[in-house]
């Protein structure tokens, strides 16, 4: 079952602020690829409490030597794009080049609110990430950039220093809609689906593929990941619970919690998600960032401790 190009990394969202270095640090000693986190200016109102991804993982960064840390995601139109390329350059230095840029708009539930508040008309933010990206690639190798776009324009904008990585950090593109998978095919160099069954990872890692080689593209260098919610016990009943716990408001009148939790989580026994786990790489992922459901950190420690000692040698 050894498959070396797969790689691993796990979700800091839920861990506080004040212990991210101690995290990080754990994640990188027990062999993960990746430290991952999102955000939400305001999540909901009333809202969920939420932190930006960008400073964390600079603080992520600046603990650790060899992980990777990413963006899963920034919301990119909430973002002048000039002061985004900035703030990523200046993760990307601290981190020594191992920064992975994630990106997306922000389709779900009850978030219009953050674009309301920001005074950015939510029905642009489409045009504003289709335009932000090249835009932020030439900020980050070009001097002088001059630009006149439909929504953005700009005068003579030097970002110096430019970032390590040559050309900006890799791109990985999120999303549910027709448009995301158009944009991460033409814009980005990877696609970041979050809270997918298998079918459709599948589905969508197909049309990706294809609106990357239909662009001229090379396949090769593109990322295949997921953000992939996961809840490990000895007990199954016990993950399952855990995980409708924390997936409950995706519910539907057509879909349970329970339901919800199980088509679009890892949950159960070490086996059950060492099985999950491989019906994703056959669905063509490459990138798994495990984000751990647990009762509380410690919990979440506990299972980032079992995955890394038992599920992750199965594909190494």
């Amino acid at each position: 079952m050894a498959t070396p190009t797969v790689t691993f990394g796990c979700s800091i969202n839920q861990i506080a602020p004040k212990n991210i270095a101690e995290f990080a640090q754990r994640a990188e000693a027990l062999g993960y690829d990746r430290l991952a986190m999102g955000e939400h200016v305001q999540d909901g109102n009333p809202p969920i409490p939420r932190h930006l991804s960008l400073p964390v993982l600079a603080a992520a960064a600046a603990a650790t030597k060899r992980i990777r840390v990413m963006t899963g995601i920034v919301i990119a139109p909430l973002y002048h794009p000039v002061m985004l390329a900035k703030l990523v350059a200046t993760v990307d230095h601290i981190s020594n080049g191992r920064f992975d840029f994630g990106i997306g708009i922000s389709g779900q539930r009850g978030t219009r609110i953050e674009y309301d508040i920001l005074n950015v008309p939510v029905e642009t933010r489409g045009k504003r990430a289709n335009e932000m990206l090249p835009l932020m690639r030439r900020l980050w190798t070009e001097e002088h950039v001059t630009h006149k776009g439909e929504i953005f324009q700009i005068e003579d904008a030097t970002l110096l220093p430019h970032p390590i990585q040559a050309g900006g950090p890799p791109i990985w593109i999120a999303g549910r809609s027709d448009a995301a998978m158009l944009r991460a095919g033409t814009l980005g160099d990877g696609w970041y689906p979050y809270l997918f069954t298998v079918r459709r990872l599948r589905e969508s890692n197909d049309i990706v593929r294809k609106h990357v080689e239909a662009a001229g593209r090379d396949l090769g260098k593109f990322h295949f990941g997921v953000a992939q919610p996961t809840s490990i016990a000895d007990d199954p009943k016990e993950a399952l619970a855990v995980a409708v716990q924390n997936l409950g408001k995706y519910a539907t009148a057509q879909r349970s919690a329970e339901d919800v939790a199980k088509g679009l989580c890892l949950t159960g026994t070490i086996q059950d998600v060492v099985k999950g786990i491989q019906d994703r790489i056959d669905a063509g992922v490459q990138h798994i960032m495990m984000g751990f459901l647990g009762k509380d950190e410690q919990d979440t420690y506990r299972q980032m401790e079992l995955a890394a000692k038992e599920i992750l040698p199965h594909f190494r």
